[in-house]
């Protein structure tokens, strides 16, 4: 069985992401009855839960229609059960599966070097997506600095912490370093994943914008203004399901989100023999 099986069944959605079919998988890894590859999936849903994943993000129950009595006069349709599942959780299933089967064997080389793939690829992109919001938040912090000056700030630290503390729900600075179990001398900002940054860049830009359009004179004033726009962020991304920016994971320090990506643009610029 040659390995491309599984590209052959995989199937794309509309919006543009890959899955697989239990009803393809069972057949190709296999096994005569789907009945019998139900408790493979039972197995890997197992160990998704145990890797801490939310079951629903890779295996999502799905019904179809098949036609049955094909070519005689009875032909019919009848609704099934299916199963909608993501790569890894195929990689799971292999992973779980009898590897003194060729088709398991098979399975497990494949979509283990695919998910490690995937996972490479998804690094890549959370990486140039902390540098390019490092580097803007690095920015915008400077111009609002300077807005901050011209509304009458004296204690700037005492005006970021103002920021922090509405959008980080009354934390200053030094208390999210805390919960997030950082070091006294490490930058809160050097160590947040891309969501995190692109919540604390728009706090920044829209604290700016609104100091300079309603002319905010006065320190206390500023600071305010600063926890207010801080509160109105949180306060979204509430309304929108998120995770609370105090709760998201630390990452590794910018500087080697930054080294990964040299890394990989020196690989691209070497000459292919």
């Amino acid at each position: 069985m040659p390995i491309n099986i599984f590209e052959q069944i995989k199937k794309i959605n509309d919006c543009g992401q890959e899955f697989w079919n239990a009803r393809d998988l069972y057949k190709v890894l296999g096994y005569t009855e789907y009945g019998k590859f139900l408790p493979a999936i039972e197995r890997a849903k197992e160990a998704c839960r145990n890797s801490g994943q939310k079951i629903k993000d890779h295996f999502a129950h799905a019904s179809e229609m098949i036609k049955i009595a094909i070519g005689t006069e009875k032909e019919t349709l009848r609704e099934i059960n299916n199963i909608c599942l993501s790569r890894y959780a195929c990689y799971l299933i292999a992973q779980n599966g009898d590897p003194r089967k060729e088709e398991i064997a098979l399975a497990q080389t494949y979509f283990a070097i695919q998910t490690r793939r995937q996972e490479q690829h998804e690094q890549l992109m959370e990486d140039g997506k902390r540098v390019f919001l490092r580097d803007e938040i690095k920015t915008h912090n400077k111009n609002l600095a300077k807005a901050a000056k011209e509304a009458g700030v004296v204690n700037f630290a005492n005006f970021q912490d103002f920021g922090y503390m509405g959008l980080y729900g009354g934390l200053r600075q030094k208390d999210i370093r805390i919960k997030k179990k950082l070091k006294p001398s490490q930058k809160i900002l050097d160590h947040m994943i891309s969501e995190e940054l692109a919540a604390n860049l728009f706090r920044a830009t829209q604290t700016e914008a609104k100091l300079k359009r309603e002319n905010i004179i006065g320190e206390n004033k500023a600071n305010i203004t600063h926890y207010n726009v801080g509160k109105k962020v949180r306060k979204t991304i509430e309304e929108l399901g998120g995770t609370m920016p105090e709760r998201l994971p630390v990452s590794e320090h910018i500087n080697v989100s930054k080294n990964r990506l040299k890394k990989e643009q020196k690989k691209l610029e070497q000459p292919t023999s």
